[in-house]
């Protein structure tokens, strides 16, 4: 049975991941902040194990690490993120704001990735999948959204150094874009539906071997230019 960890695992497309993996098989081992909206993932019973975890948090993810101990993780999912100040301009960039989305979309990924990379080597798939964004994309980069934009160029950075670093342990670690979802950070506007997204990442997870690591690619399988 593999065992895959989820982080921001309470909705959207974490929580649908938890569905899927737990209907494949596998043991779920899904992180919330509050424990008082988990229960989509409590009605998954002892498929999933529910984690109190905030991943900004040393502390929090430190206990989390520590309670895995050696467990292996074979798929790990960096899905946790925020989205601050939709349409952001120059003009309207706030640093307070720049700083936290990159205390969560960066900056927490990465710690996650520090703290548990020995268990996902320790494992039989050891892959590692970052939810990323095209909008992290600096060679699609358009204007606004400077925020946002920052935070997911700067952890696709990390995970291509990342890749290179596991490689010769055999751990795949890529970057993907699930698309335009919705989600409560897409909007009921947006072009796919959480099924449809998570549909088409779960063939790219499926499909991914080491000969992928340090990749940034689309919920259709395709390649995206970093």
């Amino acid at each position: 049975m593999n065992n895959v960890l989820i982080t921001g695992a309470g909705r959207g497309i974490g929580l649908e991941f938890a569905r899927r993996f737990a209907a494949a098989g596998a043991h779920v081992h899904a992180t919330v902040r509050d424990l008082a909206k988990a229960d989509a993932l409590r009605a998954l019973g002892a498929s999933a194990t529910i984690h109190t975890c905030d991943v900004t948090s040393d502390a929090h993810v430190g206990a989390l690490a520590d309670l895995l101990g050696d467990t292996p993780i074979d798929i790990l999912i960096n899905n946790a993120g925020i989205l601050l100040g939709r349409g952001e301009t120059f003009d309207t960039l706030d640093v307070a704001g720049l700083e936290e989305t990159l205390r969560v979309n960066t900056v927490a990924p990465v710690r996650v990735m520090q703290a548990l990379a020995g268990n996902v080597a320790r494992s039989q798939r050891k892959l590692i999948v970052n939810i990323s964004s095209r909008m992290g994309s600096v060679s699609e980069a358009s204007g606004g959204n400077y925020s946002y934009r920052a935070s997911k160029a700067a952890l696709n950075m990390a995970v291509k150094v990342l890749a290179n670093d596991l490689k010769a342990q055999g751990v795949t670690a890529i970057v993907v874009h699930p698309g335009w979802v919705q989600t409560d950070m897409g909007g009921p506007s947006a072009s796919l539906t959480v099924k449809q997204s998570v549909d088409g990442l779960m063939k790219v997870i499926d499909k991914a071997g080491i000969r992928d690591t340090g990749s940034f690619i689309n919920h259709d399988g395709s390649r995206i230019p970093w």
